[in-house]
C-alpha cells in the first residue's frame, strides 16, 4: 500500500510545490512508482509538470472528488496524467476553488479525499499531495488522508510564523479524524549559505519544535535551477542533475527512503 505525504503548509512561497514535484520525481529515479496529487486550485503542480492549460483537461481533481461526493462510481486511473519521467499526475484548476466550499456542508466531508485514494494505493509506492496554501476543507481532506506531512519551512524569520496554528491542526485532525497522521519532519527550503540567516533560522526552528519534530537535515539552498526547470516541465534531475538543488532533494529523498525503512523494520519487529 502506498505511503501518503501531504506537503503542507499555510504561507504560500516557501517551496511546497516545488518540493512536491521533486520528491516525487527523486522517489521515482528510485525505482518508486509515484503519484502525484495537485490540491492546489492554483494548479501549480500541474504547470509545473508540463499541463500549462488545467481548464481545458477533463478529469481533475474536482470532477472525482465532486463524483465521491456524488457517490458515483470512481476510476482515479482513468484520468491519470503519465509524466515522461516516470511519476503519474492527478491535475486540479480553479474547479476545486468552488468544490471546497460545497465539501463545507458535504457529509462526510472531511473523508472525500481518502475515499478517493483508497481505491489507488494499492497501485503505487507514494502519493504525495500539494496542500494549497491555507488550512481549508481541502487540506482537511490531505491530513485525514496522509500517513505523514512534510511542513517545507522559508529560511527567514516572518516564514516561521503560523506554524504553531499548522501544529494544531495537525494535531486535532490526528485526535479526532486521522490517529495514523505523523509528521515527517519540518524542512528548511530557499535557504542561502551566503549568510549566517539560514544557520540561524535553523537554531530557532531547533530550538522550537526540535524536541518533538523532526527537522530533516537537509535544506533546499535558493537556486534559479528550480525555478527554470519548472517552466520547461521537467525535474531539476533533469533540468540540471549537477546543480545545489538536484542535490539536495536526492539527500530529501534518500532521507524519506530511509524514514520509512525504519518504520517498516519497527513494524516488523512488532509484529514478532
Amino acid at each position: 500500500m502506498a505511503k501518503v505525504i501531504a506537503v503542507c503548509n499555510q504561507k504560500g512561497g516557501v517551496g511546497k510545490t516545488t518540493t512536491a514535484a521533486n520528491l516525487g520525481f527523486g522517489l521515482a529515479r528510485e525505482g518508486k512508482s509515484v503519484l502525484l496529487l495537485d490540491a492546489d486550485p492554483q494548479g501549480d503542480l500541474t504547470t509545473c509538470l508540463g499541463w500549462r492549460n488545467q481548464d481545458e483537461l477533463e478529469n481533475t481533481l474536482a470532477t472525482y472528488i465532486k463524483d465521491v461526493m456524488d457517490d458515483k462510481e470512481v476510476n482515479l486511473l482513468e484520468g491519470v496524467l503519465h509524466h515522461e519521467e516516470g511519476v503519474d499526475l492527478i491535475p486540479s484548476n480553479i474547479e476545486l476553488s468552488a468544490l471546497e466550499m460545497q465539501l463545507v456542508t458535504a457529509m462526510s466531508r472531511e473523508g472525500a479525499l481518502t475515499d478517493l485514494l483508497d481505491g489507488v494505493k494499492d497501485k503505487y509506492d507514494y502519493i504525495v499531495i500539494d496542500c494549497m496554501p491555507s488550512l481549508g476543507m481541502m487540506t482537511i481532506n490531505a491530513l485525514a488522508a496522509a500517513d505523514s506531512v512534510i511542513i517545507p519551512v522559508q529560511a527567514q524569520y516572518l516564514a516561521t510564523k503560523g506554524m504553531t496554528q499548522l501544529l494544531q491542526t495537525i494535531n486535532r485532525v490526528k485526535r479526532r479524524i486521522n490517529v495514523n497522521l505523523n509528521i515527517d519532519g519540518i524542512l528548511i527550503t530557499l535557504a542561502d549559505g551566503r549568510t549566517k540567516l539560514t544557520q540561524e533560522i535553523s537554531d530557532v526552528i531547533r530550538g522550537s519544535f526540535g524536541q518533538y519534530i523532526n527537522i530533516f537535515d537537509t535544506k533546499i539552498p535558493v537556486g534559479i535551477d528550480a525555478a527554470k526547470a519548472t517552466t520547461t516541465g521537467k525535474s531539476v534531475y533533469e533540468y540540471n542533475d549537477k546543480s545545489s538543488v538536484a542535490q539536495a532533494y536526492k539527500n530529501l529523498t534518500s532521507e524519506i527512503i530511509s524514514m520509512e525503512m525504519r518504520e517498516k523494520n519497527i513494524e516488523e519487529r512488532c509484529e514478532r
